[in-house]
């Protein structure tokens, strides 16, 4: 009775239910203090005198750190070396953290940080992207370029000159807040000989470990990172919790004493990380018969005022540029820029949702150049098994789009609405678009110094065993999938797996909960760990029942002989097992395949394999408001092979929902010196419930082999096709292009009045 494919409940839901599980914010330790951060008011300035007399003075406050209290390094690695903990002779964008204040009770902690007087020096701003490379002020190296890419495929000139049509566009993405529902937060705990022990809502622990060491200036060995529960990451509780931490950490190192650190909604928005920002200039060309020929892009996106992940970021928005078409001709060109604005980061897609709403857009504008229906231009190009991406990049098996296709054109009536469509009723009309998105799983050959995971399996005498991975579980259902996988490996019910938690002195270092790669890397160090094991009961068995091992099978806590149920429990196996010291714990590691890519041209294998979806939107555009309803959207996904069928719905659900607030509702504004204007929920939009259109999830299998069971990772791929299905739904409402998002009120008004 396999556990794997099928849906069963969530093995975290009781306690999250009952609120039971415990978040940092409920943690409390006799004598722990409160910390709170004193930010920069100005976005570039430099740092003329920092005064913390009158905020010392007040009771309660037990340490007031600067820069020049760091014990270690005043820096969070992350890619390079340039993020710094808190600024010292410069800020570099606003609410860049300044100090560290703790105290008896946050109220005091606050009051002390207003109290803290600095003297700035104002700098001009750079604010514009766009002009970041050529500005006279440099904010990194000569030409404020974090990173660079490029892809150079067969011969772009040749090419557009065997094109009968050409097209080009600009189109523009914006910031987007991850919106998670816990705010960034961690509890240091000083420990004795020096250490520190860190309990708080991150992704990825081994991050915040090697940055607590550098900022304290201790081993790695004497800082221990324990996650608890997370409520929520999108990617934005991957490598800024390091700085969360190493607050905390510092506090805690100065006093001697527990301190917390809870950010406000409304810091966290203005310092953490958010989603880059994009600007993408698209030319492309084609045959009158609709085959695609040749595709030109610059890619840009605003990194802000740190490195952090952007190098990563740029990765796999260049190699993701061309879509999952087939494209023989291919010239990409992209930009990682700085600038005084908050530093982006990780964000659910890294990258590929801006890059992808240019390529499904100019797709669709094609089509109508052509007179041809978007899902007929759709399926001549795209990829098929033993066809090449833009990268040249061989896709052998595993490759379900065109199924993806057809599953969301049949559910969503396409043939049948694309004739009736635009409809107009009253003031209103109605619409239907379509993408299609390719994903690459993993890090990819940018991130493979840190692909990578291990895994914990221990069997216990009673029948039950305990998980461990360096993965972590933030709401996306990893603890029940990893669960399933370990019990289908070891023949045990699934109710008998505990997922123990991710804790940096228990597991092994796994690399980052990010790119999808939980179930397929983490799902494969388990098989691993698992397979041993269950070799050594089957030979525990053969022993006990006196046949060969071939004849026996362990499914589901029985001993099956020749197929049939046999009286002997599994707890006799274990413990004629154990009796003979065949060993029942193990570890299990995993790490992609070499793949060689070559940076220079961008040609070679940029990911270990591609998921792939599907998506329609129908929506219905007020003409007198001006507003954008999303009435409905199908969406299929092949992620290889579904573990759970009920995570995989929830996660296209809560996908396309995110999906549909970067499409329509959410973006960040600042004014011209730089200061953010709309750092909380009243004034930075969210979609609610209300908001959440119908959502029908189909689950396309086309398995991967490397795969657990054939599973690969697609977490990510639900958000990223929404955006342009939307668009193109507007579009086709409407008769009117949007070349940039999020599709508001003010700027659907702007369009549809004949504007810019």
């Amino acid at each position: 009775m396999s556990s794997v494919g099928k849906p069963v409940p969530r093995n975290d839901a009781y306690a999250k239910a009952t609120g039971k599980a415990l978040f940092v914010g409920d943690l409390y330790l006799p004598g722990m203090l409160y910390a709170k951060i004193k930010r920069s008011d100005y976005a570039h300035a430099k740092i003329l005198r920092i005064d913390t007399t009158k905020a010392s003075k007040i009771p309660g406050v037990r340490c007031i750190a600067t820069a020049k209290d760091i014990p270690g390094n005043n820096i969070v690695p992350v890619v390079f070396r340039d993020l710094v903990l808190l600024a010292e002779d410069k800020v570099r964008f606003y609410g860049e953290p300044i100090a560290v204040v703790a105290a008896d009770t946050p109220e005091i902690a606050e009051e002390a940080c207003e109290k803290i007087i600095i003297e700035y020096e104002e700098l001009e701003p750079l604010l514009d992207p766009l002009s970041s490379r050529t500005s006279h002020i440099k904010l990194w190296k000569d030409d404020n370029t974090f990173q660079y890419y490029c892809i150079r495929k067969g011969n772009i000139e040749e090419g557009f000159r065997e094109a009968d049509v050409i097209i080009e566009r600009t189109y523009k993405t914006p910031y987007q807040e991850h919106a998670y529902l816990e705010p960034q937060g961690m509890l240091a705990i000083p420990l004795p000989y020096g250490g520190m022990e860190i309990r708080g809502s991150m992704q990825c622990p081994f991050y915040v470990q090697e940055a607590v060491a550098e900022v304290l200036g201790i081993d790695l060995a004497q800082v221990r990172v324990i996650q608890m529960e997370t409520g929520g990451g999108f990617g934005g509780k991957e490598d800024v919790p390091s700085i969360v931490g190493a607050q905390a950490a510092l506090a805690a190192h100065l006093t001697g004493k527990p301190v917390k650190l809870i950010y406000s909604r409304e810091e966290d928005i203005i310092s953490m990380s958010k989603r880059h920002p994009g600007h993408i200039k698209y030319k492309l060309g084609a045959t009158k018969d609709g085959r695609l020929v040749a595709a030109e892009v610059e890619y840009i996106i605003n990194a802000g005022a740190y490195a952090t992940l952007s190098p990563i970021v740029l990765y796999r928005g260049t190699i993701h540029s061309c879509g999952a078409y087939v494209i023989p001709n291919v010239k990409v060109d992209s930009y990682a820029v700085a600038t005084n604005m908050v530093p982006c980061g990780a964000f659910r897609g890294f990258g590929s949702p801006q890059v992808l709403f240019a390529v499904e857009s100019i797709i669709d504008e094609l089509a109508a150049e052509l007179n041809m229906d978007p899902v007929e231009l759709r399926r001549k190009n795209l990829l098929r098994p033993g066809e090449r991406t833009a990268t040249n990049q061989l896709l052998d098996h595993s490759v379900g789009i065109h199924e993806c296709l057809d599953k969301v054109v049949q559910a969503s009536q396409w043939d049948e609405k694309r004739k009736r469509y635009p409809e107009k009723i009253g003031k209103k009309l109605t619409g239907i678009g379509v993408s299609t998105i390719m994903y690459g799983v993993g890090l990819g050959a940018a991130g493979k110094f840190l692909d990578r995971t291990g895994a914990y399996v221990s069997l216990l005498a009673d029948g039950t065993a305990q998980v461990a991975v360096g993965t972590t579980e933030m709401g996306q259902g990893m603890k029940t999938v990893l669960a399933q996988i370990a019990a289908d490996e070891l023949g045990i019910p699934f109710e008998s797996v505990v997922t123990i938690e991710t804790d940096t002195s228990r597991v092994p270092d796994s690399g980052p909960t990010v790119a999808s790669r939980s179930t397929t890397m983490s799902g494969r160090a388990i098989r691993k760990a698992c397979i041993p094991i269950r070799e050594n009961l089957l030979t525990a068995a053969s022993n006990l029942l006196k046949v060969e091992r071939s004849r026996i099978k362990i499914e589901y806590g029985k001993i099956f002989v020749d197929g049939k149920p046999t009286e002997v429990p599994l707890k006799d196996v274990i413990r004629e097992a154990m009796s003979e010291k065949l060993q029942l714990t193990y570890e299990g590691y995993d790490s992609s395949p070499l793949i060689n890519w070559d940076p220079q041209t961008g040609i070679g294998d940029a990911y270990i394999v591609f998921a792939f979806a599907a998506n329609v939107a129908e929506v219905t555009v007020d003409t007198r408001t001006c507003e954008v309803t999303v009435d409905n959207i199908w969406a299929a996904h092949d992620i290889g092979r579904a573990i759970n069928p009920q995570t995989a719905e929830g996660q296209i659900e809560g996908g396309s929902v995110q999906g549909m607030g970067y499409a329509i509702m959410e973006e960040i504004l600042y004014d011209k010196k730089g200061k953010m204007l709309n750092p909380n929920f009243s004034t930075y939009i969210l979609p609610t419930a209300l908001d959440a259109p119908w959502i029908e999830p189909f689950i396309i299998e086309h398995p991967y082999r490397e795969g657990p069971f054939g599973a690969k990772g697609f977490g990510e791929q639900p958000l990223m096709g929404i955006a342009p299905a939307i668009v193109n739904a507007i579009f086709n409402a409407t008769g009117k292009r949007l070349y940039e998002i999020p599709a508001t009120p003010e700027r659907l008004f702007q369009l549809l009045k004949g504007g810019k």
